[in-house]
């Protein structure tokens, strides 16, 4: 007898704490919809229902939770609405809150009753406030974009795209892929891009590719975060497919030069450099890089000279190609002379010591005008110096070694 009065004030007393949680969720909406709203004390009440083993698995609770949110939101909202200065970051605080709950809620929702039957109870308003605020999470990702919280700003304009997701929206002109739904696609790659993380970074730019929206952007964004990822095989093959889609865009075509001559592809490097010479032919620049390619990559000193020759003609100020048929003529006097000092013959070592001179002499105006043109360069006055010396030029070297021990 004893143990069943035991048993029966057990479920009562369960029953009671029941009863407690659930007028405590009742208690919390009717808080969060009164004439003077109380979000706070709402909160407190709303967390403790979601916290107790009695309604943690209630979809109310969680309803009401977002509700609550919501609430506080339009609050604010409405103060927009009718030219009042609303506090952004309370209203955007709610906002950003509202889909944790109300996924959680919906689940709940589409679960069997004790008789085996889905009959969800808020899953209808649940979809209309989800679908009224959406586009407020655009929104909100603009606002702290703006202050430059890029975190949330991502945060914000994942939610737009999550919400545009759901399976309950599907085929409603929520989930449409219109162009908004681009634009913040577009825009959360930007923030990602902004937050120093790059596999959320490529996770947001990846999934922005194949939008069609401002993809030549979201293309150079991909690459440099692979690159910044080390991930030199995507790196390279997001490189190739941007030159495919955007083919007249420079980035692409001077990445993949670069990344060629970087990791010692020359072949590849000069057969793209022909291709951008092909389609700006009066580019300097792209002569003094193949310069550069035949010159440290092929030891081709012959092609590397007429390369630079090109990008001089084209630009006689072009200081780096300046040095750089300088550079070719002194390298080679450096290595004739070298080869001249094992040679034990006396006139054929004169002979070769001439053709030595003869190539100082031909790289000579090139430092001298590059030093002009840049005075303070040490590689430049280092070049002179050696110049001065063997043409033995002892005022220029006297003068140029004073510059030096400045």
């Amino acid at each position: 007898m004893k143990r069943l009065l035991l048993t029966v004030a057990l479920c009562v007393a369960a029953s009671s704490a029941s009863f407690a949680q659930k007028k405590a969720v009742k208690e919390a909406q009717g808080i969060a919809k009164g004439a003077t709203p109380d979000f706070t004390e709402a909160r407190t009440l709303i967390k403790g229902a979601l916290e107790n083993p009695e309604t943690k698995d209630d979809a109310q609770a969680w309803y009401v939770a977002g509700f609550i949110e919501d609430q506080q939101f339009s609050s604010e909202r409405t103060k927009q609405i009718l030219g009042q200065q609303p506090n952004e970051p309370v209203m955007y605080d709610a906002l950003i809150a509202i889909l944790p709950y109300f996924k959680k809620a919906y689940e709940l929702d589409q679960l069997p009753n004790e008789k085996g039957k889905i009959k969800p109870k808020y899953t209808k308003d649940i979809k209309s406030i989800l679908s009224a605020d959406h586009v407020y999470y655009f929104n909100g990702g603009a606002y702290y974009f703006d202050q430059k919280d890029y975190k949330k700003a991502y945060d914000f304009f994942n939610q737009y795209l999550e919400i545009s997701e759901l399976p309950m929206f599907e085929g409603t002109q929520t989930a449409e892929k219109d162009s908004t739904f681009m634009t913040v696609q577009f825009y959360a790659a930007v923030a990602a891009t902004q937050l120093g993380d790059s596999p959320t970074a490529i996770k947001a730019l990846t999934r922005a590719k194949d939008t069609d929206f401002r993809q030549n952007d979201v293309y150079q964004y991909l690459a440099y975060e692979f690159q910044q990822a080390g991930d030199s095989v995507s790196y390279l093959n997001t490189l190739e497919e941007g030159l495919s889609k955007f083919p007249n865009e420079d980035f692409y075509l001077m990445s993949l030069i670069d990344t060629y001559i970087r990791s010692g592809q020359n072949e590849k490097a000069i057969e793209n450099l022909s291709t951008a010479i092909d389609k700006d032919p009066n580019n300097s620049q792209l002569y003094h890089v193949q310069g550069i390619v035949y010159e440290t990559g092929f030891k081709d000193y012959a092609k590397a000279e007429a390369a630079f020759k090109k990008a001089l003609e084209l630009n006689p100020e072009n200081i780096d190609s300046m040095s750089g048929l300088g550079r070719i003529y002194y390298n080679q006097g450096v290595n004739k002379q070298g080869e001249a000092n094992m040679i034990n013959d006396s006139k054929k070592y004169q002979e070769e010591l001439a053709v030595a001179k003869d190539l100082f002499k031909q790289a000579l105006p090139y430092f001298q005008k590059a030093h002009e043109m840049k005075p303070t360069e040490s590689e430049y006055m280092v070049a002179l110096r050696g110049i001065y010396y063997n043409l033995n030029m002892g005022p220029e070297l006297e003068a140029i070694e004073a510059e030096m021990n400045k």
